[in-house]
């Protein structure tokens, strides 16, 4: 109902303003009647995205389906492929296809009733490839296993503080001084040796190997992540049916200069890029970075700093683990509107407990609001970010969105580490962290009247909550403020 009523004020608004700026020529009224096709086309594209295979016949869709698999030399699975065509054309009414075997029913149910019972692929992909779980997941768990990247770079980040406790005293060779340092940076090439050998074990993108015609290889390699044939053929005739529309959307296009020039595409843009910029200045990295010298300026010495610091990779990492299920329960507006304020007060519990003095009473205080920051920001803004920027951009500009959301927040990154220092000296420890409290206030203010919810909603439904613009998202939320 939200929805509907800001939709309907921005009608509302564009009727007005067509009847001030109506057509005064045929030139004119011709350049209408391109745009209205232009949009009508695009309507119908977005339409066949939700389901390509939506009202083919019978006979047209196993037609259809024959003809793929004589192109692509895949006669010999022509039977899992229109099986699998039949499923994807009407999921729920797959009970009542006498093609279908008592076991091709059941792996069917199965996806459903037990929706994490994969593959062991499945979740060996998530540890090594970042993209990849977008490409081959199926949809009941592709968001959870598309964050997983964020537990596993919690994970190495737990490892290097780890190692920064396990080779701080260390002296080789034996009586040189300030050698730790290079064995601690040294150790952190280890993991991602491990990472790159893993890589060669992981079959290649199933979209990919079909981007260069080579659907052998990409049945192959989806029968990898699925339990059977049938649902590997499936799933092989639905992607191509997609790749094939959004090639349609990207005919005749500019790509870069639709991505700033859509309203829709734009404020996806905007969305994206307040969702990644927070995600460094919410403060976490300063904490990622600087947590050992932080602690030793509040009165721990340098073991001391290394252990507690270490602490803070390990609750991290364990409060990242949970967020694989929350980040599809409770939506992703929802989990920062309720940890935006919360790391704000941490950050200001800790920032003041410098005011305390040097003592117990100071550590705890700035021990505690680290933690319980980490806690708050491991199923918040750790994993929302990239599952967001990941839904926000149609289909046929996907791509430029997450290299425009990843180059957002990397570079914000590069930002914050190297003006923590500069900015501490200047402000105080205490005015520092209130720096970036500031900045968490601030984003839940933005996210409450700007941030539109993205959580299962389908393609339709997305270029929907996007067209609405920010000003009537902002205004409809602001009256429903007591």
């Amino acid at each position: 109902m939200a929805r509907d009523r800001v939709e309907d004020e921005e009608l509302n608004h564009h009727g007005k303003n067509d009847s001030r700026h109506s057509p005064s020529s045929s030139q004119e009224f011709a350049h209408d009647g391109e745009k209205s096709d232009m949009g009508r086309r695009q309507s119908t594209l977005n339409m066949k995205l939700k389901n390509p295979l939506a009202g083919m016949s019978y006979d047209e869709l196993m037609a259809d389906v024959e003809q793929f698999a004589k192109k692509y030399d895949l006669d010999y699975a022509l039977e899992d492929l229109q099986k699998g065509a039949l499923v994807s054309q009407k999921k729920s009414g797959f009970e009542t296809f006498e093609r279908l075997t008592d076991d091709d029913k059941t792996l069917i149910r199965e996806e459903k009733l037990h929706r994490w019972r994969q593959p062991k692929m499945m979740y060996y992909m998530t540890s090594t490839l970042k993209p990849q779980p977008r490409e081959a997941a199926p949809p009941e768990i592709r968001g959870a296993l598309a964050m997983m990247w964020q537990m596993w770079t919690a994970f190495g980040i737990m490892l290097g503080f780890i190692a920064g406790v396990a080779f701080g005293g260390v002296k080789i060779p034996a009586g040189v001084e300030n050698t730790q340092w290079r064995i601690i940076l040294g150790s952190t090439a280890i993991p991602p040796m491990v990472v790159c050998a893993q890589v060669y074990l992981v079959p290649e993108s199933p979209r990919w190997y079909m981007s260069k015609g080579r659907y052998d290889k990409a049945f192959a390699s989806l029968q990898r992540f699925r339990w059977s044939r049938f649902q590997a053929a499936r799933d092989l005739y639905y992607i191509h049916k997609q790749i094939a529309i959004e090639y349609e959307l990207q005919k005749g296009k500019n790509l870069w200069k639709e991505f700033f020039s859509v309203p829709r595409n734009r404020r996806a843009a905007q969305s994206s890029f307040f969702v990644m910029f927070m995600q460094q200045f919410c403060g976490v990295n300063v904490i990622a970075y600087y947590s050992t010298v932080i602690f030793q300026t509040s009165g721990f010495s340098r073991d001391q700093a290394l252990l507690v610091s270490m602490g803070t990779g390990i609750v991290n990492w364990l409060f990242a683990i949970p967020a694989v299920y929350t980040i599809d329960t409770f939506g992703r507006r929802n989990l920062l509107l309720v940890t935006f304020p919360l790391m704000g007060i941490m950050l200001l519990i800790t920032g003041f407990s410098f005011y305390a003095e040097e003592g117990i009473n100071r550590l705890a205080g700035v021990a505690t609001g680290i933690y319980l920051f980490m806690v708050v920001y491991s199923p918040g803004e750790g994993p929302v970010p990239f599952t967001y920027s990941a839904e926000a951009f149609p289909l046929y500009i996907r791509e430029y969105g997450m290299a425009f959301a990843t180059a957002t927040t990397w570079g914000f990154n590069f930002i914050l580490s190297l003006t923590w220092p500069a900015l501490e000296q200047a402000f105080t420890p205490t005015g520092a962290f209130g720096f970036y409290a500031a900045w968490n206030f601030f984003a839940w203010g933005f996210a409450y009247f700007c941030l539109p919810e993205t959580k299962e909603r389908t393609l339709e439904e997305l270029d929907q909550v996007f067209s609405v613009r920010t000003r009537d998202h902002a205004r409809y939320y602001l009256d429903m403020l007591p």
